[in-house]
């Protein structure tokens, strides 16, 4: 069973800095991507960003330039490095996996964390 848990989320000013984390517990052999999407009040879920098991990373194009996503296989944690950060960046940001068995597709969850830019 693959479990997410996400943190690292807070109240920041316009233009600060933040660094979410997404610890994955259970076998990654299945793994074939992990992203991170928001959901901002009112609007629909969006992916903000993922990385491939290949390495191949994509950005929406509101964060392009601003926010990075990497990984730590030894610790089985996935980040997402903010900076710049604006107002409508404001949302609960949720970690989620993308697993495939044979071909059949599972995703996971995290519980989401929350990310409020704020002056």
């Amino acid at each position: 069973q693959v479990q997410l848990v996400e943190s690292g989320g807070g109240l920041v000013q316009p233009g600060g800095s933040l660094r979410l984390s997404c610890a994955a517990s259970g076998s990654s052999v299945s793994r074939k991507r992990m992203g991170w999407y928001r959901q901002a009040p009112g609007k629909q879920r969006e992916l903000v960003a993922d990385l491939t098991s290949d390495g191949s990373t994509y950005y929406a194009d509101s964060v392009k330039g601003r926010f990075t996503i990497f990984s730590d296989s030894a610790k089985n944690t996935l980040y997402l490095q903010m900076n710049n950060l604006k107002l409508e960046d404001t949302a609960v940001y949720y970690c989620n996996a993308e697993h495939w068995v044979i071909t059949r597709r599972f995703d996971y969850w995290g519980q989401g964390t929350q990310v409020t830019v704020s002056s």
